[in-house]
């Protein structure tokens, strides 16, 4: 994303199987990137699940449940950008 996009350097695009799940996953990077000393700017979605994005400056995280990653697609919009696939 850097150098096409002034909101981020990065988006991490991360499916949860249910809006449980996707706080879940919501909570764990909010926590991980806070004891790491970076600030969560904005968490938005949280309360209905369904595609929570975390603001962390620099990456945006995009947690959504199956149903909304395949419909807004991001991976399509931003197809020019180099994809990495995370390990693990």
């Amino acid at each position: 994303m850097s150098g096409r996009t002034i909101l981020a350097d990065t988006f991490a695009l991360v499916t949860g199987r249910s809006k449980i799940q996707t706080r879940a996953i919501a909570d764990e990077i909010a926590e991980k990137a806070e004891a790491a000393g970076q600030k969560v700017a904005r968490m938005e979605g949280y309360a209905d699940g369904n595609w929570i994005l975390i603001d962390l400056g620099h990456v945006i995280a995009h947690v959504f449940t199956p149903e909304q990653r395949e419909f807004y697609n991001l991976e399509r919009l931003w197809s020019e950008v180099e994809k990495r696939q995370a390990q693990g």
